[in-house]
């Protein structure tokens, strides 16, 4: 076993966890944070992505002893009252079918959109391409994601 202190949506939290344990199952067994979901348990589908210091990351393949004094924000995390610009963009583009993927989809939209705040298609695509939606609703995501540029420049007071 291995005492790691872990951030978490602004929190310390001090687990005693087995050395290889993934962040994934740390966040879901240990601390019942489980709007992160597994799905492939390989990295590859995006289902668990959570943001690490700001940046996209698959928790299912990334052990939690290694994420010691880093910032982690799982979608609980966000805001918690739904009232990110990227979380009203995906209730008001009616995004989610069965749901599954719209932690994954959210936090790497939120990250794309810190990091590009006016993204074209090509942008959207590229960043999101690497979180699938077994329900196919890309041509949603990618609208919401355009939505919630609009959002956040309005509330910055820009324009786009």
């Amino acid at each position: 076993m291995s005492k790691v202190t872990l951030r978490i949506n602004g929190q310390d939290h001090k687990l005693d966890i087995p050395a290889g344990m993934p962040l994934l199952w740390a966040l879901r067994d240990k601390l019942d944070l489980v709007g992160t979901k597994y799905s492939c348990g390989i990295g590859t589908c995006g289902t668990c992505t959570v943001l690490v210091n700001g940046a996209p990351v698959r928790s299912c393949v990334m052990p939690a002893t290694g994420m010691a004094g880093m910032e982690i924000t799982t979608i609980e995390g966000l805001d918690s009252d739904g009232a990110h610009p990227v979380q009203r963009a995906w209730n008001d583009e009616d995004v989610p079918q069965c749901g599954y993927c719209q932690g994954g989809q959210i936090l790497t939209a939120t990250a794309l959109l810190r990091d590009n705040p006016d993204p074209d298609d090509e942008a959207i695509d590229g960043a999101m391409s690497g979180v699938m939606c077994r329900c196919g609703t890309y041509p949603r995501i990618r609208k919401a994601i355009r939505r919630a540029a609009r959002y956040a420049a309005d509330e910055s007071g820009e324009t786009s």
